[in-house]
C-alpha cells in the first residue's frame, strides 16, 4: 500500500472539497444570511407590519441579517410601533432610523399605529414602548450611511415599501465620517438591489400611494438609482389577500402580540387583507423560487403628476414584477402564513 505524503493528501483533499461544492445545488450555495434594510412607512396599513414579521422569520432562520428598519414618515406612533415589534419579536436592539423632516404621518399612523400604543385591557395600556421622542432614533442618512460604508461590495439589500424620502435624501448625502463617498457612489459600491413595493402599471391610469406621498423623492430614486430596482407594483399586492382566520389564531402565539392588535384595531374584523408590502420581502428575500414572473428589463418613468409607466429598454435596470396567476397566488400566500404565524413546537 502506497503511503501518501503531505503534499499528496492536501490535493486529494482540495479535489475531494471542489466536487462536493459542484454537487451542492445553487440555492444552497448561495450567500447565507444576506444584509437586508427595511426602508418602511409603518403605521397607516398593517402589511408593513406584516411585511417586518417576515423579516423577523427570516432572521430567525438565519437568512438574512437583519441591518435595521428605516422609517420614512414623520410620526413618532410609527416608531414606537416598531420599538414594539422589534422587541416583541426578540431583537430589542435592532437599530431604528428615522427621517428628518419627512412628510408628516402622525394622521395616516391613527390607522392602527396609534391604536395600538393606545390600547387598553380593564383601564390598563397593555403596550409601552421605550422610544419616547425623536432623540432615541438615529436619522436615516446616518444609519445608511454608517451601514453602507461597513458593508461588503453589492451585498445590501433595501427593501422599500413606503415614501422615497429617505432613499432620495440618501442618494444626496455627502461624503462623511463613515465613507469617502457621495451618496450616489456609496450606493453603486455597496448595494445589491432595491426591491420596493411602488407604481400602477394596471389597464387603468391610477396613481399609486408610495409614489405620490413624496412625489419629487419619488421622481429622483427612479431617475437616479444606480443600481438594479425590482417593484411590485399595485396590482400585485391586491391579487393576493391575507386571511383573517390567521390573525383570529393569534398567529398562533400565546398573549397579546402588538401585530394582532394592529390588523384588528385597523378594520373591523374579519377581513383579509392585500399584502403589497408583503411582496417586495419575499420577491428580495426568496428570488431563486421564482414565486413571481419578471419583466425584462426597462425604465420605471414618474411623471410630474405622479402617474407611473414602465418603458422597456434593453439597458435598463428596473424590472416588475407581474401578478401571480391563481395556482402561483395560493402558492404565495401559504408562504406569507408559514412565515407570519408562530413556529409550533
Amino acid at each position: 500500500m502506497e503511503i501518501l505524503n503531505f503534499k499528496s493528501v492536501n490535493i486529494i483533499c482540495l479535489l475531494l472539497a471542489l466536487g462536493m461544492a459542484n454537487a451542492i445545488p445553487a440555492s444552497a450555495q448561495k450567500e447565507s444570511h444576506v444584509p437586508v434594510i427595511f426602508e418602511t412607512d409603518m403605521g397607516n396599513d398593517v402589511d408593513d407590519g406584516l411585511a417586518l414579521a417576515m423579516l423577523f422569520r427570516y432572521a430567525d432562520d438565519g437568512v438574512i441579517n437583519l441591518l435595521g428598519i428605516s422609517n420614512n414618515k414623520q410620526s413618532l406612533s410609527s416608531l414606537q410601533f416598531i420599538d414594539l415589534m422589534r422587541r416583541k419579536y426578540g431583537y430589542p436592539q435592532l437599530p431604528i432610523a428615522t427621517v428628518q423632516n419627512g412628510v408628516q404621518g402622525e394622521n395616516e399612523a391613527k390607522s392602527f399605529a396609534r391604536k395600538v400604543m393606545d390600547y387598553k385591557e380593564d383601564g390598563r395600556l397593555v403596550y409601552s414602548s421605550r422610544v419616547k421622542n425623536y432623540k432615541h432614533v438615529e436619522s436615516a442618512v446616518h444609519f445608511y450611511r454608517r451601514m453602507l460604508a461597513n458593508a461588503k461590495d453589492t451585498s445590501v439589500v433595501i427593501i422599500s415599501v413606503g415614501f422615497s424620502s429617505n432613499l432620495a435624501a440618501v442618494l444626496e448625502s455627502k461624503p462623511d465620517r463613515y465613507s469617502i463617498l457621495n451618496g450616489r457612489e456609496l450606493i453603486a459600491r455597496k448595494v445589491k438591489f432595491l426591491s420596493t413595493m411602488a407604481g400602477n402599471f394596471s389597464s387603468s391610469k391610477q396613481k399609486e400611494f408610495n409614489i405620490i406621498s413624496d412625489l419629487p423623492a419619488s421622481r429622483k430614486v427612479f431617475r437616479d438609482w444606480p443600481g438594479p430596482i425590482y417593484i411590485s407594483p399595485f396590482e400585485v399586492g391586491a391579487s393576493i389577500h391575507f386571511p383573517a382566520t390567521v390573525i383570529e389564531a393569534n398567529l398562533g402565539y400565546k398573549g397579546h402580540h402588538p401585530l394582532v392588535t394592529a390588523y384588528k384595531e385597523y378594520i373591523p374584523m374579519p377581513y383579509n387583507r392585500e399584502t403589497w408590502d408583503l411582496s417586495s420581502v419575499l420577491f428580495a428575500v426568496e428570488p431563486e423560487v421564482h414565486y413571481f414572473q419578471v419583466s425584462k428589463p426597462g425604465k420605471l418613468v414618474v411623471d410630474e403628476d405622479g402617474y407611473t409607466q414602465f418603458n422597456e429598454d434593453i439597458n435598463g435596470r428596473h424590472y416588475f414584477l407581474h401578478t401571480p396567476s391563481r395556482p402561483e397566488g395560493a402558492k404565495i400566500k401559504d408562504r406569507y402564513v408559514e412565515l407570519i404565524r408562530a413556529v409550533t413546537p
